[in-house]
């Protein structure tokens, strides 16, 4: 193994210390983690706060085997070891990278393939707020939804860390976006974001204002984390031939369908959850997104839409925050 020689062999980390409401989340020490093979020792700058972790917090998400406890799914930093065959990167290079868990923390480790270089210009916080949403975006709306050009994305939740990266990446790739939120301010994101209507789903009926916009057509991709009543929405909204991604169920995960509607339209509903993926699969999102998305990021033709910074060890106001329902984009800790 290559290191610096500064690494601590303790470190702070924020831990569940019961499955529980914020105040659950507790620093504490921690020995540091050492890298495995294939692996990167990450000084830990910044980590994004994403529901799984406060599903996790609860009781309700727990992590994968092998997986550290520790919430936190993504985090920008530096190297700071090398594990043996994690060639690539040197030490000292600044990455952001997609984890398992243990994000919450002043070092973790990642499997080599399954970091990718900062964004030129990019601060830490916002390369935080990438890994996560980008990785699950590209993979259910461009490789499971496969969104083409000319063809309509209708986002749920547009005003969320995956919904506002949603709405921009489908606009940069030529497709058309319209997004649902839950108020004016939030719907207003979305439209400067580049959705072509955005729909305040507390005051309108998205399937009606979304076959209005596309002239009866419907949308061809629906990347929905709702669930429950949705789906048989969902399946009114969409286009014949139309594709439905689910990435989450806040509204239910027990739902009823009419698959007379699903045959007859021949709609594939499908789903997935990143966490569990292989870290093949993970690393080859990674070459995708770093071939396709990357240069549009060190561009700015799309960046992170950034909520609120928390410190470290003030985690649980991160996620108070999150579970009030009022943030735009993402939120992050600042661990540095």
């Amino acid at each position: 193994m290559v290191r610096q020689n500064s690494i601590p062999e303790k470190m702070t980390a924020v831990a569940i210390s019961m499955p529980g409401g914020p105040m659950v989340l507790k620093p504490e020490k921690r020995d540091v983690p050492q890298p495995g093979s294939g692996e990167i020792l990450v000084r830990v700058h910044a980590a994004g706060v994403n529901r799984p972790d406060v599903m996790q917090r609860k009781g309700i998400y727990p992590p994968p085997p092998g997986a550290s406890d520790l919430p936190g799914l993504e985090v920008a930093g530096e190297v700071a070891a090398l594990g043996e065959g994690a060639a690539r990167w040197g030490i000292g290079d600044r990455v952001c990278a997609l984890t398992a868990g243990g994000g919450y923390a002043e070092y973790v480790t990642v499997h080599a393939s399954n970091a990718l270089p900062l964004p030129a210009g990019f601060t830490d916080t916002e390369a935080a707020a990438l890994p996560e949403t980008y990785f699950t975006v590209w993979h259910n709306v461009f490789e499971r939804g496969a969104l083409k050009p000319g063809e309509t994305l209708l986002v749920h939740g547009g005003s969320s860390g995956i919904g506002t990266t949603a709405i921009q990446l489908a606009v940069a790739f030529g497709a058309t976006a319209i997004a649902t939120a839950g108020s004016s301010e939030k719907c207003q994101l979305c439209v400067k974001l580049g959705a072509s209507r955005a729909i305040n789903y507390r005051e309108e009926d998205f399937v009606a204002v979304v076959k209005e916009a596309t002239g009866g057509k419907g949308a061809n991709v629906i990347l929905d984390m709702v669930g429950g009543d949705y789906v048989s929405r969902n399946y009114n909204a969409a286009a014949v031939d139309g594709r439905i991604v689910q990435i989450a169920t806040q509204g239910g995960a027990i739902a009823s369908a009419d698959l007379v509607k699903l045959m007859t339209k021949r709609l594939v509903h499908t789903g997935s959850t990143l966490r569990p993926r292989s870290i093949e699969f993970k690393g080859a999102l990674a070459i995708a997104l770093e071939a396709q998305v990357w240069p549009l990021l060190a561009t700015r033709k799309v960046a992170p839409v950034m909520d609120m910074i928390f410190p470290l060890n003030d985690a649980w106001r991160a996620h108070e925050r999150m579970e009030e329902g009022d943030h735009t984009g993402k939120i992050v800790l600042d661990v540095s």
